[in-house]
């Protein structure tokens, strides 16, 4: 059990998939159930007892500046600033990191909604984080129960809770929900520039350093416009 007080909060996407609703405004800021999509991402964060986070802008980013600057949350906001060049998520999270000070962070997808079960899902992946073990420990959840989602898995768990990838031609039992707790050990010797978290997931994979733990709440993927309505119609009977 480890006390996490900084996240990182990757909202620099293009959200091409959301179109026409990004075309005036970044992704992280289409409202879902009358709420900003990354405003639901802030109030759990809060409930974990955050104190600082750390958001990447690229596209429209003045609106999510902007955003960020009338936020009613207690956190300290940091921005790291990829308008010259889109980083990726790999790439995104090594520029970010001379941002965030502590050793142990939460990286989250800032287009991630979902409910937790009975316990925050933030304190369950400080909980459960063993340093001598670990460089990442990934929020998994069911691919039967996500919300909206229609692939074939991500991962799978052995009985130790490290992970592996899905297997060509085959469905894996388990979806990412973008929520992970990483050390910076997991980011170095990165490569430079913009590059996938792929690439660092693998090696932490071979060196067994890479688990997972399976999420109790629901979760929804809310990737286009038409998964917005039964999203807020599962949300509002939850």
């Amino acid at each position: 059990m480890i006390a996490v007080k900084t996240a990182m909060v990757m909202a620099a996407g293009l959200g091409t998939r959301m179109r026409p609703l990004t075309n005036t405004r970044p992704k992280p800021l289409v409202e879902v159930a009358g709420k900003a999509m990354i405003d639901h991402c802030f109030d759990k964060l809060e409930q974990a007892g955050v104190s600082t986070v750390v958001v990447n802008t690229h596209y429209l980013p003045d609106a999510l500046e902007s955003h960020l600057a009338s936020a009613d949350y207690p956190f300290e906001f940091r921005v790291s600033d990829e308008r010259l060049q889109l980083m990726e998520t790999g790439g995104g999270l090594v520029q970010a990191q001379q941002l965030i000070d502590e050793d142990i962070f939460f990286s989250i997808n800032s287009d991630n909604l979902w409910t937790d079960g009975a316990e925050n899902s933030f304190q369950r992946l400080a909980d459960d984080w063993n340093d001598n073990q670990m460089d990442g420990l990934l929020l998994l959840v069911p691919r039967d129960s996500a919300y909206n989602y229609n692939g074939a898995g991500d991962f799978e768990l052995d009985e130790m809770g490290r992970i592996s990838r899905r297997k060509p031609e085959s469905r894996a039992p388990y979806v990412w929900t973008g929520i992970q707790l990483l050390s910076k050990r997991f980011l170095r010797d990165a490569p430079e520039g913009p590059f996938s978290t792929n690439i660092l997931w693998d090696r932490a994979i071979g060196e067994d350093r890479l688990f997972g733990i399976v999420h109790d709440g629901d979760w929804f993927e809310v990737g286009s416009p038409d998964a917005i309505e039964p999203t807020e119609k599962a949300l509002a009977s939850a």
